[in-house]
C-alpha cells in the first residue's frame, strides 16, 4: 500500500459515498469497516432533499426511484395513499407540519438506511472500491507525511500506511478518539426508541404522531413501526440491548392505553445528547457525518447532513492527495460543513423544548404555532429541516453563489439533465449566452463536451453541487477567478 492512498473507516452511508465520490476523482482508496455485514437494525427512514440529490448527482437517482417504490407497495393498499402524501411532505418541526410551496421537486425521498447503503454498495462494487470487513481499527500514529494504522482481523493484527485518513465510523467513533478531536455539547435528557413490534391491541393507540403527557408516541407509517419519546429520564445504559418489556413499559407510561407488546423483532434505544467537534480536520486526519456531529434524530436530518459531508470533502480531498491543489483546500471543508451541522444541533435542541408537556414548553409551543401560520416562518423552518436554505460563505454578494443547486434540464426537450452531466464527478459550467452550453469540467478545465441548455444565469457548479460562480459570461475576471479557486487548470 503505498503513502498516498486515502483509508475512510467506516462502511455506513457516509463512508460509502465518500469512498465513491474519491474514486471517480481518480484517488487510490481502501475503506476498512468493523461490522461483517451492514447493520440490519432500524435506522433512518427516509432520505433528505439534500442528500437524495447528492446521490443522484453520481448516478444512483434512478435506484433510489426504485426503492421507494417498493417501500410504498410494501404498504399494501394504503401505500398508494401514502405515497402521494408524503411526496408533498416537507417534513416537521417539533411534530408540527411544514408547508411551503417553494422547489417541491426537491423533497425527501422514502428510502430507509438498509435500503440506502444496498444502492451505494452496489455502486462501490461497480466501481471495484476495495471494502474489507470485521476491521476493528486500535492504533493510528502520526508521521510529517503519513498516518500509520494498526487494527486486528479474523486473520490476526495488521496496519498500513496512508496519506490521509477519514474517520466516518459513527457517534462513537473510534477514529476520532484515536486522533485526539476535541468535542463539546449538552448531555442527554431523554430516551428515544424506535421499534417494529406486535401489539395486542394495537387499535388502542393512534396513528400518526402524537404527543402525550409523558412524551410522544409515533405509530407508523410503516405498519408495525414505533417511535417512542420518552421524557422521564435519559437512558441509564445505551449498551444494553433493548428488551421487548422495556418498550412495552414506555410504550404504557407515555400512552397511557392498555396495550402489551407480544413480540419485537427489533429496537434500539436513543438520547438526545448533541456534540460536536471543534474542528473537522486534525492534521491528516478528517471526520465525516457522525463522527464529526451527533444529535437526536428529529427531523430526520442527520443521514442527509452525513451524505453531503461525503460530497463537499471529497473532490476536495482528492485534489490534495493528488498534488493538484494545496491543503489548504481542506480548510474550506470545515469552513463550509461545521455551520451548517451547528443550525442542525440548534434546531434538534429547539425541536425537543417545544415537545415537551410541562406548562413552559407548551406556552412557547402555542407562540410557535401562530408564528407558523406565516408564510415567512415556514419557509424558514422548511429551509433548516429539508436543508435547502444551506449557502456556503464563498465570499460573494450574489444570491446564488454558495447554495446547492437541484436537478435541471440542460438540453432541449429534456435531451439531458445537469445530474446526469455531473454523474462522473465532474464540475459543470453552465453558460446561458445566446448560444447557451453545459460543459463538463474535470479536475481541470478540461473540456468534456458540451450540448445546449435552456436561458437564464451562467452558473459555474463544483462536483459538490455547490454554485461557485454565478453571472454572466463575459464576467471573465469573476469567473477565471473561481475557476483557479476551486479548479485545476489543465496544462
Amino acid at each position: 500500500m503505498t503513502p498516498t492512498t486515502i483509508i475512510i473507516v467506516g462502511a455506513g452511508p457516509v463512508g460509502l459515498l465518500l469512498a465513491i465520490e474519491l474514486k471517480l476523482a481518480g484517488a487510490d482508496i481502501l475503506v476498512l469497516e468493523r461490522l461483517i455485514a451492514p447493520n440490519p437494525g432500524i435506522k433512518a427512514p427516509s432520505v433528505g432533499p439534500l442528500g437524495a440529490e447528492a446521490l443522484a448527482r453520481r448516478g444512483m437517482g434512478a435506484a433510489l426511484e426504485v426503492a421507494e417504490a417498493r417501500a410504498f407497495a410494501a404498504m399494501g393498499p394504503a401505500g398508494a395513499a401514502m405515497r402521494e402524501r408524503l411526496s408533498r411532505s416537507r417534513g416537521h418541526f417539533a411534530l408540527l407540519p411544514l408547508r411551503s410551496d417553494s422547489e417541491p421537486e426537491r423533497r425527501m425521498r422514502w428510502v430507509d438506511q438498509q435500503s440506502l447503503e444496498a444502492i451505494l454498495g452496489a455502486r462501490a462494487a461497480a466501481l471495484g472500491i476495495e471494502i474489507r470487513r470485521g476491521v476493528d481499527v486500535t492504533r493510528l500514529t502520526r508521521h510529517e507525511d503519513h498516518i500509520e494504522l494498526g487494527w486486528t482481523a479474523a486473520s490476526g493484527p495488521a496496519e498500513a500506511h496512508c496519506a490521509w485518513l477519514v474517520g466516518c465510523d459513527g457517534g462513537r467513533s473510534t477514529i476520532r478518539q484515536l486522533a485526539g478531536f476535541a468535542m463539546s455539547g449538552t448531555p442527554p435528557s431523554l430516551t428515544l426508541y424506535q421499534a417494529i413490534a406486535d401489539l395486542d391491541h394495537p387499535e388502542r393507540l393512534p396513528r400518526g404522531a402524537t404527543r402525550m403527557a409523558g412524551g410522544v408516541v409515533i405509530n407508523g407509517p410503516r405498519p408495525r413501526r414505533l417511535g417512542l419519546h420518552d421524557f422521564s429520564r435519559p437512558p441509564a445504559d445505551r449498551d444494553v440491548p433493548v428488551t421487548a418489556e422495556e418498550v412495552e413499559a414506555a410504550l404504557r407510561r407515555i400512552s397511557g392505553a392498555d396495550v402489551r407488546v407480544t413480540r419485537l423483532e427489533a429496537a434500539q434505544r436513543f438520547s438526545d445528547v448533541t456534540r460536536l467537534v471543534d474542528d473537522y480536520c486534525n492534521g491528516r486526519v478528517l471526520l465525516a457525518g457522525d463522527a464529526a456531529h451527533v444529535h437526536s434524530p428529529l427531523g430526520g436530518q442527520g443521514l442527509s447532513l452525513g451524505l453531503v459531508d461525503a460530497a463537499n470533502l471529497g473532490w476536495k480531498l482528492a485534489a490534495v492527495a493528488r498534488g493538484d491543489k494545496p491543503q489548504s483546500l481542506l480548510d474550506g471543508y470545515a469552513a463550509e460543513r461545521r455551520p451548517v451541522a451547528e443550525a442542525v444541533l440548534a434546531n434538534t435542541l429547539a425541536q425537543i423544548a417545544l415537545m415537551r408537556g410541562d406548562e413552559r414548553s407548551e406556552a412557547l409551543r402555542a407562540i410557535v404555532v401562530e408564528l407558523m401560520e406565516l408564510d415567512a416562518v415556514n419557509a424558514k423552518l422548511d429551509g433548516l429541516i429539508s436543508g435547502l436554505a444551506t449557502r456556503y460563505d464563498l465570499g460573494s454578494a450574489e444570491n446564488a453563489v454558495g447554495r446547492l443547486i437541484g436537478d435541471r434540464p440542460v438540453g432541449v426537450a429534456g435531451a439531458g439533465t445537469l445530474f446526469a452531466a455531473m454523474a462522473d464527478g465532474d464540475g459543470v459550467l453552465l453558460d446561458a449566452s445566446t448560444d447557451g452550453r453545459a460543459t463538463g469540467l474535470a479536475a481541470g478545465f478540461k473540456h468534456l463536451g458540451s450540448f445546449p441548455i435552456e436561458a437564464g444565469s451562467s452558473l459555474l457548479i463544483r462536483p459538490d453541487g455547490c454554485i461557485a460562480w454565478a453571472g454572466r459570461t463575459d464576467d471573465i475576471a469573476g469567473l477565471k477567478d473561481a475557476l483557479e479557486r476551486w479548479f485545476t487548470p489543465v496544462a
